[in-house]
């Protein structure tokens, strides 16, 4: 019996030293619209997502597509980016805040809607 359980802990051991470590995404320190990594806008500047790719290494993270939508053509790349980042952001304003930020136009959330013309 002690055997079996020896062998079992040995195996979860080893099956958690190789499994790979899930790799945690971080904000590069004052990250802010001051310091210019954030638009007053809404969304993220150039400098900003640079700035992030930096920290985050393999990060694919891009800046907002400010397009108007009649000028995308269909089914193009930008055009689904779009598409996707406003059904996902629209989830997120209904169901993650509150009924004062869902009204407040100033809010980050509302601010980068507007920006990607959702």
């Amino acid at each position: 019996m002690k055997f079996y359980l020896r062998l079992v802990f040995t195996i979860i051991h080893l099956a958690t030293i190789l499994m790979p470590k899930k790799r945690t995404q971080k904000m590069p320190k004052n990250f802010s619209v001051k310091s210019g990594d954030k638009s007053p806008s809404g969304g993220l500047t150039k400098k900003g997502a640079a700035r992030y790719r930096k920290a985050n290494p393999g990060s694919k993270l891009q800046t907002a597509v400010t397009t108007k939508p009649s000028k995308l053509k269909k089914g193009s790349k930008a055009a689904k980016r779009r598409k996707s980042f406003c059904a996902r952001m629209e989830g997120m304003k209904k169901k993650l805040t509150s009924e004062k930020t869902k009204r407040d136009p100033n809010s980050r959330i509302n601010k980068a809607l507007r920006k990607w013309n959702c």
